[in-house]
């Protein structure tokens, strides 16, 4: 029996790949693996980067953190917004009405607080 919060190793496995295939790798282009290889690394990365976004931006957020890809990219991703220019500056306007427009906006500003990468 297992300690209460502890999970199994393979359902963390399972879990890696439920989000690998959702990412892409449930669809290969081609029919032989030289062409696919180019599509399974941009679908590792974009996995990778969607972990990172969730870790970094929503970490606080109980309904974002372990979110599956298809939800977040229907909550932050697809969010209804404008994009306006005023002054040659570009603004995005979301809708305020959007339920994650809070989340959207703490994302941003938490990237944008990051520091910057110096070259080692």
């Amino acid at each position: 029996m297992l300690p209460a919060g502890h999970r199994r190793v393979g359902a963390v496995v399972e879990d890696r790949v439920r989000t690998d295939k959702a990412m892409g790798l449930g669809n290969l282009p081609a029919s032989t693996w030289d062409h696919n290889r180019a599509w399974v690394l941009a679908a590792n990365i974009a996995a990778d980067l969607g972990a990172w976004h969730r870790l970094l931006c929503h970490h606080d957020r109980p309904d974002l953190v372990r979110a599956e890809p298809k939800t977040i990219r229907r909550r932050v991703y697809c969010a209804p917004a404008t994009l306006a220019h005023h002054a040659r500056r570009r603004f995005l306007r979301f809708d305020r009405t959007w339920p994650w427009t809070q989340a959207i906006t703490d994302a941003w500003l938490r990237i944008c607080a990051l520091p910057d990468p110096k070259p080692g």
